[in-house]
Parts: structure tokens; C-alpha cells; sequence
């Protein structure tokens, strides 16, 4: 027993450490600007002794200047043969990677991706040897966002099944609550950079174990999985690989965008399957009880801002916080629309008689109606989220007695920055789920 426990240790620290995500993104075609020189703990450097137990850096504490960690501000700018950006720094073996860089028409020079307004980190500049992996793990990274969520739920909601949208929702927001609150309590930092590159730097305030974008990138997908097999006709093999593809994509991003090492991406998969095994004998009951009960507006609105309390107990602030209050706020606005709904009748769902449900035949206007929906839709939902910012933060603002004249610095205010998010996606939620629709009958849309 204690050789086991022993090699697992050793596992886990193997998989920890920062040196395998940066053999990982050399391997893909990312190659940082570092100085040509040794690394230490106090500047910055990895700890191989003692993978992920380190203590997080604050974020405030770096200057602007020297970036997030892909190498010291005082690197001098990437040279360019004949148009083609080239990286001078010595390779492993002690030649020039000049002469390959140049031969290279692929090489082109980046910068950090989703920068954060509210934190300020804005990355040094980086190398892509490989477009292809570039864009494909960017576009993997993507389906774990807010801007991917806007489109992807109202679209299942509005155009394909509104049933499947609404668990679907109540397994992300609790899926996301439940990972953000871990973060918070095992408190591990980001991979260490150098030698990791950030490739992404949006996330890199937060606390890193489990990956939450792991933890959504693997519920999502298996959750409609569970949801859509037998309610909707398609091969159990179909579902089963593009759910695994999704799943995958999404993991392997993180690591490739640096924001994670490997044991956090195998605890966020795992983690998110022990969730979706928690919910799946009681979904349907808490879809049910959220439209049908007599107190449930009370229930969804204790339950979704009392656990956002407990959980945020952070040492500094962090988007984490955030990002948990967001997710609940719009899983109560939605779970409050589909009450109203039901209440109204207003949205019903197909009865058990027409399962399992098949796709319409492919035409014109069917197309044309689906993406009329979408696009109105979503164009509404992204107003009512910038009119509900623009109105909310000044208020509590005011009512709080911080000044209003610096957006950011307030919104790291917790009294601000809980109930603003509360309140905006809420409101964000509850128009998807209940006010669009509504729209729809009156454009003759529905």
C-alpha cells in the first residue's frame, strides 16, 4: 500500500509539472520569448520539487510592463527576414533557430489571447509555428466562454429543444460552482512561467485545480449526450465520439494555452463526470420541481445566491468570483423563466407519446427561420446584458459610496461585483428563456 501511494505521488507530480505543458506546446508549435538564462523561485521560475503547491503571485503585484510571464519586458523585438517574423534565441542544442524561423513561412508572432480589462495582464509576445493547432486548440479553448455560451444555449433553447437547453444549464451552473469553489479552496497557481508560455492570460488571476474549463468542455457535451440519446433518433456511436471529440479538444486547449498543467485537466474531466454522475438520477426532478412547485421561485433564488456566498471566501480577488456568480445568476433567471413559463403556459414540452423525436427535413425557410430566431435573439440578449451593466454598476456604485469614475477597480469590490453579476445575468437568463420566446409569438416567429 505504501508503494502505491508512493508512485501515485510520484504520478501526480510528474503530471504537475510545468515542464510537461511546455514540452507539450514546443511539441505543437509555441515557442516563447524567454531570456537565454537559468530560472529561479524568486524570479519567477518553476519548482519542480514541489508541482503545484505553490503559493499564487498576485497578480497587482506585477507591472504592466513586465507582462505575465512569457519572458522579461526588456526583450528586444522579434527580428523579420524578408517579412517573416523570426525568433534569434538558441535552440536546445546551441544553434540559432534563426535559419529555420526564416525558412519557416508559418512562424508569425503573437500576443496573449482574451486580455482582462479588470486585471491588466497583458502577456509578451510569442512565436506560432503551427497555425493549424493554433486555431484549433483557440477555437477548443472558446467552447469553455461566456461569448460561446450566449449562442450556444439560446440556439438549443429557441430552435431545437427546450427541454434538453434547461437541465442543460442547471448542470453547467452548478458544474461551474462546484469547480470555482474547489479552485478556491486547494488554492494551486497557474503552471509557472517560464517555461510554460500564456498563450491565453484572460484566466490567469485564478487559481488553477481543477480546470473548470475541463470540468465544462467535459459536462456540456456528455450531458447532452445523456439528455438527447433515445429522446432524439441518432446512432449511440455518433453522440458517444462527438461528445469524447468535444471533450477532448477542449482539455487538451488548456494545456496548450498554457493556463493549465496535465494533472489539473485529468482532475477537471474526472470531476466533471462525478458531477454529472451526482445529477443524473435528479435532473429531471429539479426541471420539474423549478416549473411546477409552489415555492420554487423562492427556492431557486436562496439556493443560487446563498451557495454564491459560502463560496467565495477568496484570500484576493480573483475572476473566478465572478465568473460563479455569473453562472448562477443565469442558471436562477433561467430556472425563474421556465416557472413563469410553465405557470403561463407559455411553453410546453412535447409529449412522451412523439418520443423519440427526429430532425425535420433540411429546407429554405426552415434555415432561414432558425437563424432569424438566433440572430434577433442573441442581439437582444447582448443588449439587455450592456443596458443592465451600464445601469447596474453605477447604481451600487452610488449605493455603496465608491467612486464611479473607475469601472474597473470598483467591480473587484465584492458588494459591487456579486450583485451586479447577480442581477445581469439573471435578467440575461430569465429574457433567454422567457421574454425572447415571447418576442417570437409577436413577430410570428415562434
Amino acid at each position: 500500500m505504501a508503494n502505491f501511494v508512493k508512485t501515485f505521488v510520484q504520478i501526480c507530480n510528474y503530471l504537475q509539472d510545468p515542464q510537461l505543458v511546455a514540452r507539450f506546446q514546443n511539441f505543437c508549435g509555441v515557442k516563447g520569448t524567454f531570456p537565454d538564462k537559468s530560472t529561479t523561485p524568486d524570479s519567477g521560475g518553476s519548482e519542480p520539487d514541489r508541482p503545484g503547491l505553490r503559493k499564487r503571485v498576485q497578480q497587482s503585484a506585477q507591472s504592466s510592463d513586465a507582462g505575465v510571464g512569457n519572458g522579461a519586458a526588456g526583450d528586444g523585438p522579434i527580428p523579420q527576414v524578408n517579412g517573416t517574423l523570426v525568433d534569434d534565441t538558441a535552440e536546445p542544442d546551441g544553434s540559432s533557430s534563426s535559419s529555420s524561423a526564416a525558412a519557416d513561412s508559418e512562424t508569425t508572432i503573437a500576443k496573449p489571447l482574451r486580455r482582462n480589462s479588470l486585471t491588466g495582464d497583458t502577456g509578451q509576445e510569442f512565436l506560432i509555428h503551427n497555425k493549424f493547432l493554433f486555431y484549433l486548440f483557440t477555437f477548443g479553448t472558446e467552447l469553455g466562454n461566456e461569448m460561446f455560451f450566449i449562442a450556444f444555449f439560446p440556439f438549443l433553447f429557441w430552435n431545437i429543444d427546450a427541454l434538453v437547453s434547461r437541465r442543460l444549464i442547471v448542470v453547467w451552473a452548478w458544474n461551474l460552482f462546484v469547480g470555482q469553489s474547489t479552485k478556491d479552496m486547494i488554492r494551486w497557481s497557474r503552471p509557472a512561467s517560464p517555461p510554460v508560455v500564456k498563450v491565453e492570460v484572460f484566466y490567469n488571476s485564478e487559481y488553477s485545480m481543477p480546470s473548470t474549463h475541463a470540468m465544462t468542455g467535459t459536462a456540456l457535451p456528455f450531458c447532452l449526450f445523456m439528455l438527447t440519446y433515445g429522446r432524439w433518433q441518432y446512432p449511440f456511436l455518433l453522440g458517444f465520439c462527438v461528445a469524447l471529440s468535444w471533450s477532448v479538444l477542449v482539455c487538451v486547449s488548456r494545456v496548450y494555452m498554457g493556463m493549465h498543467s496535465v494533472l489539473e485537466v485529468i482532475s477537471g474531466f474526472l470531476y466533471a463526470l462525478l458531477v454529472l454522475a451526482f445529477f443524473q438520477p435528479i435532473l429531471g426532478k429539479i426541471d420539474n420541481y423549478y416549473m411546477m412547485g409552489h415555492y420554487a421561485p423562492l427556492v431557486i433564488v436562496l439556493s443560487h445566491v446563498s451557495f454564491g456566498l459560502v463560496a467565495f471566501s477568496l484570500d484576493s480577488w480573483s475572476t473566478s468570483r465572478g465568473d460563479t456568480a455569473q453562472a448562477l445568476g443565469t442558471g436562477a433567471g433561467a430556472a425563474l423563466a421556465s416557472h413563469v413559463n410553465y405557470q403561463l403556459g407559455m411553453l410546453l414540452d412535447p409529449p412522451l407519446s412523439s418520443l423519440p423525436l427526429t430532425l425535420p427535413s433540411l429546407s429554405i425557410s426552415l434555415v432561414l427561420r432558425s437563424l432569424l430566431r438566433f440572430f434577433i435573439g442573441v442581439a437582444v440578449i447582448l443588449v439587455t446584458r450592456m443596458v443592465m451593466k451600464a445601469l447596474t454598476i453605477p447604481f451600487l456604485c452610488r449605493l455603496f459610496g465608491l467612486p464611479t469614475d473607475d469601472v474597473r477597480r470598483a467591480r473587484q469590490h465584492m458588494k459591487v461585483e456579486l450583485p451586479y453579476r447577480y442581477i445581469v445575468y439573471s435578467v440575461v437568463g430569465f429574457s433567454c428563456v422567457c421574454f425572447v420566446p415571447l418576442l417570437f409569438r409577436v413577430l410570428a416567429l415562434a
